[in-house]
């Protein structure tokens, strides 16, 4: 259906999708969570499935880890860092308690050694290697670990020490967990497969990792989980099915166990109650505009973007894509250049405004070809060449 603007010569383009829908800023919540605070997003899409208290600032035990491994990954992407440096292990690192890789006092220890003592053992002892090697002291790492956070947009993350043991003022919120965990799977593919491995040997000692999921056939390759009296048993994971990935952080569940069937009750429903769908491709035509005064009567509306929404079964039925744009387009019309937008609805609320442009270069008529197209057009109400 094609409307005209009863005041301007915008053209609005109504496409109604029936087999597609759009989520609203969030989904309407089938389920809820014995978690304090939780959150489920889609990696592709950005689309919140599942919160909860997401951003209540929480203890993020050794799930702040995360940021610890975040500030390793990027040295070793930059080049400051290599795998086979080696770190030395002071009586600090050696004394913490908690979970340990185990490392010696007075001992150098391998960056990858470090990370899977990390992320496959959550050794504290690991962790403060790493911080005392990178900026001195534990201390001056946590600073900086709080700097880069904001840089990278946590927004409600502080931390006091490399490895989420309790202290004052040191929290995280399950919406920053999240967006910490796809910045790990998106920014550093070559280092993420360390988060799936499932037992690391160091000096003798044979260790599992805590992930849960990660013994299940299930789909999951990460990332990490958390546990002390303050915050209770947390655990964010990430999710792969059919090429599609899921992240889910829970936090303040009271067992190993009950952490662990949350989890994967809440996972599967994420899988079962959303879909991803394609919409637009990038490059795809969405309609013409009619073109004034060029060598062609019209010009093709072009999506500068993929287009790929996540959608559950309430929202199926109530999509709408508006195509809005001036008519007639004056010529000259180069390729790329803006013309419009699609705009996406569900249930009348506007959801994406999506640029269109122009699909290829249109030239303007010379003097008497102008003349005879206005012509036409005063006369008859339409463009023709």
């Amino acid at each position: 259906m094609i409307k005209k603007c009863l005041y301007t010569n915008c053209k609005v383009i109504l496409l109604s999708f029936v087999y597609l829908s759009l989520s609203a800023p969030a989904f309407s919540q089938e389920i809820d969570t014995k978690a304090l605070q939780a959150i489920m997003v889609d990696v592709e899409t950005d689309e919140i499935i599942l919160e909860k208290n997401p951003d209540t600032p929480m203890p993020p035990a050794s799930m702040s880890k995360l940021m610890t491994i975040y500030m390793v990954f990027e040295k070793l992407k930059t080049g400051k860092i290599s795998l086979k440096d080696r770190f030395y292990v002071s009586e600090k690192a050696w004394r913490k308690g908690g979970s340990k890789m185990f490392v010696m006092v007075n001992t150098r220890v391998s960056v990858s050694d470090l990370l899977r003592g990390i992320i496959v053992q959550s050794g504290n002892d690991a962790c403060i290697v790493i911080a005392e090697g990178l900026a001195g002291t534990e201390e001056n790492f946590a600073g900086e670990m709080t700097k880069k956070a904001k840089q990278i947009g946590l927004r409600n993350s502080v931390f006091k020490n490399a490895t989420g043991w309790p202290a004052e003022d040191h929290y995280m919120t399950a919406r920053d967990l999240a967006f910490l965990a796809k910045k790990l799977i998106n920014d550093f593919p070559e280092y993420y497969p360390m988060f799936s491995e499932k037992i690391f040997v160091y000096s003798g000692i044979r260790q599992g990792n805590r992930n849960p999921l990660l013994y299940k056939k299930f789909g999951a390759d990460g990332l990490k989980t958390g546990h002390t009296e303050a915050s209770g048993y947390g655990l964010v994971s990430s999710t792969v099915r059919n090429g599609r990935r899921l992240v889910l952080v829970v936090n303040g569940l009271k067992s190993s166990r009950e952490r662990a069937s949350e989890a994967i009750r809440l996972i599967n429903w994420g899988f079962k109650s959303t879909k991803n769908y394609t919409l637009f491709k990038k490059g795809e035509n969405v309609g013409f505009a009619d073109v004034w005064l060029g060598t062609q009567p019209s010009v093709p509306l072009v999506i500068d973007r993929n287009v790929t929404l996540t959608l559950n079964k309430f929202d199926r039925k109530h999509l709408k894509v508006k195509i809005v744009f001036n008519n007639p387009i004056p010529a000259p019309i180069k390729t790329n250049s803006p013309i419009g937008k699609a705009v996406i609805s569900i249930r009348g609320q506007t959801k994406l405004e999506i640029p269109l442009t122009a699909g290829k270069d249109i030239a303007k008529l010379g003097f008497f070809g102008r003349l005879h197209s206005a012509a036409l057009y005063l006369i008859f109400g339409r463009i023709s060449q």
